[in-house]
Parts: structure tokens; sequence; C-alpha cells
């Protein structure tokens, strides 16, 4: 066959050292400015091209090189050349193969406009003259002098915020609010222009062209970008290293001396500003720039540190392989050899990025659905799904579907079918439910002793567990004010009963009987309702129980406060039950009548048998029981607020009653762990009812 002429315009660069010893060259497309590194087989075949006969080509490599090469592996080296169009269009339908490949790689005017709203770029200058005016100035910051001065003023800087961790928090949490994020916003600008100088200036440094520099967005996101293609023309690579690390390294600098000045400079808005910028430049460097699992400076300076060129795309094709073999064991060749320990991280460094960039751009679908309105929010959600998680999960379905023969033949694809099978059945058919929570177990009947006012104890019959007959009188408490009011009631009364009884004696005595006798009234009401309030400050038992929670350090002579609790009235013999709170969804999958078991948080974890005997059809708004609370060592998420746990979603109250009690339980309220025989479900229908509701409440149905 008549081969192809290559481009003219092509280079050919000398390139690195390949890890396995063979040279290397890098060909160099300027129109398009992409490198490619070939291999020395390549190189050989590139060389004698102008033989134009596959067989020919390959018998001279044999005949005049250690390489062995056949007519296969020139055609190989001619797909290549011709799949990244490095050679030049012959024959008559030249025109019309280059008009289907435009089209195919644009694609239809729908992904076209998908492809640009998930990224695309917009070049604003071309710096390169400029910047080799200014590279001896920025030679200066390569220095080792200057390298020494920014360790030292990192080190003193990063000592002050130790020391002064306090205010230096204080500050950071001052600055979060509208006129802080602006301020935010402006420094990262600043560091990321400063970020993509330090690229182009170290490019320069080392003789490379830098064409453009412009801003990209991703997913309407900007961000800086510099085009430093051109740092393939090196061949030490420790010099493409150093490129790809000169953004971070630029961030890291401009944090170390923000630092410092923060550290030296008085209260006002200069110190304020350092602080900005030094805060900005280590989170935009730790959390953005130095993440290998996307296309930014982690991933290259990982690349060029390995020396391993397009990482990410050699390492998913070794996963996906792998992902094969261990579904169908096909026995393919892998898409490149590398020593066992090498491909085991190279695999699970493609599974890292996928998981990383499958959490990515979920929570890039949810601020893109929340940052639009509802309709083009739904529809952009859908844009991330489909372009970013379902799009690679086609692409290798697809791999499947046209090898569907060989992967049926082969034994493995059995038993990845049955495993498979079984997992969706697992999902699909109905499990037994268990809903398991915290939960108190505590006496049914029980009254709690409170002080209606401050007041001083005069007795205290009872003490700590003792029984308490039904209408003794627990406690008695004295309250000045009471007996003020009664002595000043009872003088009052007197007077009224003197004024009555004298009322006939005269004429005038006579016209006020009526208003004298109402006054009497009045004084025996107000007489009557001061020895009710009185009767509060000596509380009788409503019924026969044990006196329990009394404060060992209560004594007769002690004042106490309002609404103090002095301790607790359990009905002797009485009821108990086990109560817990339980979220809407838990709430769904039980009845009453379910049975359940209640284990104690005690050291002799104590079983009880217990039957689901109420459920509240109302949530409840405060938690009255806070040992149940996340942060007490319970389950349920809560807020205090006034002194109630205020639970952060709705809960409802659950009672149960043990089947029998234990006699050793029975002297107060346990904590333990809760587990209810709920109703059957298949766990694949608790997932599908919550998104249903979750697209429900959103869409507005």
């Amino acid at each position: 066959m008549a081969l192809p002429r290559l481009r003219e315009e092509l280079d050919l660069l000398t390139g690195p050292a390949l890890p396995d010893g063979q040279p290397s060259w890098t060909l160099h497309d300027p129109v398009r400015n992409l490198f490619f590194r070939i291999d020395w087989p390549t190189f050989e075949v590139l060389q004698r091209w102008h033989l134009g006969d596959l067989a020919e080509m390959a018998g001279d490599i044999s005949a005049s090189t250690t390489l062995h090469m056949g007519p296969d592996d020139v055609q190989a080296v001619l797909e290549f050349l011709t799949a990244h169009q490095l050679v030049q269009p012959a024959g008559a339908q030249s025109a019309r193969q280059m008009a289907e490949r435009l089209a195919l790689i644009q694609g239809s005017a729908l992904k076209w406009l998908l492809h640009h709203y998930l990224f695309f770029r917009i070049p604003l200058v071309k710096p390169d003259a400029w910047l080799g005016r200014w590279l001896p100035l920025a030679r200066l910051f390569l220095t080792r002098v200057f390298a020494l001065m920014t360790a030292l003023a990192l080190l003193f800087g990063l000592s002050h915020v130790v020391r002064n961790w306090d205010v230096f928090s204080a500050t950071l949490a001052d600055t979060f609010n509208w006129e802080g994020l602006v301020s935010y916003g402006l420094a990262l600008f600043a560091v990321k222009l400063l970020h993509e100088l330090g690229h182009a200036f170290m490019a320069k440094h080392f003789g490379c062209r830098v064409p453009t520099m412009g801003i990209a967005f991703l997913v309407m996101w900007p961000v800086a970008y510099t085009d430093t293609n051109e740092t393939w023309r090196l061949t030490s690579r420790l010099q493409r290293l150093k490129v790809a690390s000169a953004g971070i390294a630029t961030e890291l600098v401009v944090a170390a001396w923000a630092t410092l000045a923060w550290a030296l400079l008085p209260e006002g808005a200069l110190r304020s500003a350092a602080f900005v910028l030094a805060t900005t430049s280590w989170i935009a460097t730790l959390a953005i720039n130095a993440s290998p699992f996307m296309r930014f400076d982690g991933y290259f300076i990982l690349s060029d540190a390995l020396d391993m060129p397009n990482l990410h795309g050699r390492s998913f094709a070794l996963a996906r392989w792998k992902l094969r073999e261990w579904l169908f064991a096909l026995g393919d060749t892998p898409p490149e050899h590398f020593r066992p320990a090498q491909a085991r991280a190279l695999i699970a460094f493609a599974w890292a990025t996928w998981l990383y960039r499958l959490v990515l751009f979920l929570g890039i679908a949810l601020l893109v659905y929340f940052y639009f309105f509802k309709l083009l929010g739904i529809f952009l959600f859908g844009v991330e799904m489909v372009w970013f998680i379902w799009s690679p999960i086609r692409s290798e379905l697809k791999v499947w579907q046209q090898r569907r023969s060989q992967i049926a033949a082969r034994p493995r694809s059995r038993v990845t079918a049955a495993v498979l099978l079984g997992l969706v059945l697992l999902c699909l058919v109905p499990w037994p439910g268990r809903v398991t929570a915290s939960a108190v177990l505590r006496p049914a009947e029980i009254w709690p002793v409170f002080i209606a006012a401050g007041a001083r104890i005069e007795k205290l019959p009872f003490a700590e567990g003792q029984r308490v007959p039904e209408g003794a009188v627990i406690t008695e408490l004295h309250v000045p004010d009471l007996v003020t009011r009664r002595a000043a009631l009872q003088a009052r009364l007197e007077q009224q009963r003197w004024q009555a009884a004298s009322s006939g004696l005269d004429d005038d005595s006579r016209k006020r009987l009526l208003v004298n006798q109402d006054s009497l009234s009045t004084v025996r009401a107000e007489l009557a309702g001061l020895e009710a309030e009185q009767l509060q400050f000596a509380p009788r038992a409503p019924f026969a129980g044990r006196l329990r929670d009394l404060d060992p350090d209560l004594h007769v002579g002690q004042w106490v406060s309002r609404k103090e609790k002095l301790g607790l009235l359990v009905r002797e013999d009485g009821r108990w039950l086990v109560e817990t709170w339980l979220d809407e969804e838990s709430v769904q999958r039980i009845k009453v009548g379910d049975s359940a078991v209640f284990v104690t948080d005690s050291a002799m974890a104590t079983v009880l048998r217990l039957k689901v005997e109420t459920i509240d059809r109302d949530a409840s708004r405060v938690l009255p029981r806070g040992e149940l609370a996340a942060n007490l060592g319970g389950h349920l998420l809560t807020r205090e607020k006034n002194g109630q746990w205020l639970p952060e979603r709705a809960v409802y109250r659950v009672s149960l009653a043990p089947q029998q009690m234990p006699e050793a339980l029975s002297d107060k309220s346990w904590r333990g762990q809760l587990t209810v025989n709920a109703n059957w479900e298949a766990p694949a229908w608790r997932y599908l009812r919550q998104a249903f509701a979750v697209l429900v409440r959103e869409v507005g149905f």
C-alpha cells in the first residue's frame, strides 16, 4: 500500500530516556502545539518512512538494528500517525475524510453546547515577549538566597501563629462575612494570577515558549490557565518537574511572606490584607492544586515525578483491563507491562481517581441544581450525571457488548453473572427489618418533686430509696414571703370581722355593712388562696412509692431555688416501659405489637423482651430525655437551646412494654440499645423511596 507523506512542519526532538532504559523522542505538532513522545521502534520506522513499503521497512529495521519488527508493527505506527493527524491527506477522498473526522470531533450542536458548558477556554494574552523582558527580575526569586529568606520568614511566621493561635483563629472566624468573602475572592484572584505567572516564568527560564495565558471555565467556574506545552521539549525530567511545581511553590512563597507580614504589622488594613492573603494561599494550594486526581498541578507533579506522561489515561486503561480480567478472565495482554507492585499502585490510583471524581461531580451537580432555578437546575443536574458519571460507564459497557461472544465463552463470566444476580436478588428480595436506636428503661409512673419558689428546707422526713406512703408529706419548706403575707391577711381578717360585727351599732356603720361583709369575704378568699399556695411547699405523695434521685447534699436549713428538682417519686411495684424517639423513616417500618429487644448499658448487659405499645402520631418538638442526644451517647442529633434539647429532624416517641422485669433493674432508670423487629423490606426500596421523596419535594408535584 502507498504510505501517506508525513506533515512537513513536524519537529522531531530528542527526549529523555524511558524507564526501561531505551531512548525516546518527542514529535512536535506546531500547528496545534501538541507533543507526542515516541519510543525507539517508532523512531526507526519514521527514519525509513521514505521506503514507502511496510514489509521493506520492517525488514530493514530487523536487519540493521537489534529490533525485530514485522509489517504489523509498522502498520500500528501508521495507524497511530493517522489517528493523530500527523500525515498529509492524500487521494480523492481526503477532503471528505477530513470533514468526517472534524464532524466526529465536534459532534452535534447539542454535544458542542454541553461540552462548552462543562469546560471551555478563553485565551486573553500572548505573554511570551513580556515574559522575556521581565525574566531577569523573576530569576532573582529563583536564587538560593531568596529560598533561604523565605524559609526563615515561614519559620518565624508559623511560630508567631502558634504562639497567638487564639488571635489567629478568632480573626479567621471574624472574616466569615460578606466583606470577608469579597476580600477572599480578590485575594484568590491575585494568588491564582501569581500562580500562573510562576508556571510561565519557570517555563521561560528553561527556554520554552509560552504562547497564551487566559481563563478556563470548569462548569462555569473561572480558573486561570497557562499554556506550558512547550515543556515537552525539555529532556530533563527535573526541569519539567520544576515547571509543574512552580505554581504551588509561588503560592507557598506568597503564604510564607504574608504570614510573616501578619505577625509583624500593627492592627489595620494592611495586617488584615496580609491575613487574607496568607490563609487564601494555604487553602488554595492544599485543597485545590495539590490533588493528583484532577488535571491540576498535583497531577502533573506526580506525572513528572514518576516520569509517566498521560498518567490518568494509562492508569485508567490498566484498571479497565484488570477489571475485565477480574470479571471475565479474558486473558488479554495488558495495555502496558509494569512491575507487579507498580501495576497494583497504578490500578489503586485509577480507582481512587474514579471515586474522587464521582464524589466531586455529584457535589458539583448538587451545587448546579441549587445554584440555578429549579427547571434549569434539574436539566443541568442531569447533564452532570450523564456526562461525568454515566458516559464512562456506558463506554465500558459498549466494549463488553462488542466482545459479548468472548465474554459468554469464559467460565469466569458465568461466575460473575451468578454473583451479580445474587447481589441483585439481595437488593430486591425483602429482608426482615431491624430498627436500632438508643432507649431508656424507666418506670411508667413517676412524680417529680419540684420547688415552686425559693424556700428554706424545714423537714426532710424521707431519705434516698425510702418508702413514702400515699398522702405523706415529702418535704416541708419555709417561704418568708408567704409567712409575712399570711400574718398580714390574718390581721386584716380580724379587723374585717370586728368591723362586720359592729356594723349595727349606729347609722353610719349600718350603711357600711354590705361593704364590710364584701371586704371580709375578699380577705377570706385571699387567705384560702394563700393556704392553697402553701400546700405547694409541703408536697404530698399522690401514690405510694419510693423516693429516688434525692440530692445527697440537701439538709434541713438549706435554701433551694425556684424550679429546683428535689427528687422523683417512683410508684412502688408499678409498671415499667422502654422509651425512645425515632425518625419518620424508621417509624414507618414498625407498628404496634412488633417485638423488640432491649440491652442495658450496664456491665451485666441485661436483655429484656419487649412489645411496641404506642407510637405517637405527632412529632416531638422537644426531647424530654437528654440522655438520648448524640453528644451524650445517644442516637439523636439535637441542639441545646435555653436548657432544652431540640431535635434536628422530626422524631416520634415510641414506647415499649417489657414482657417481664428483673428484680436487679427495678430500682432506677437504665439507658441501653433497642432493636425492633420491623417490617420485611427490600434493601433497594428504602433508597428508591428516599430518592422519590426528594424528587417529589424538589420538583413540587
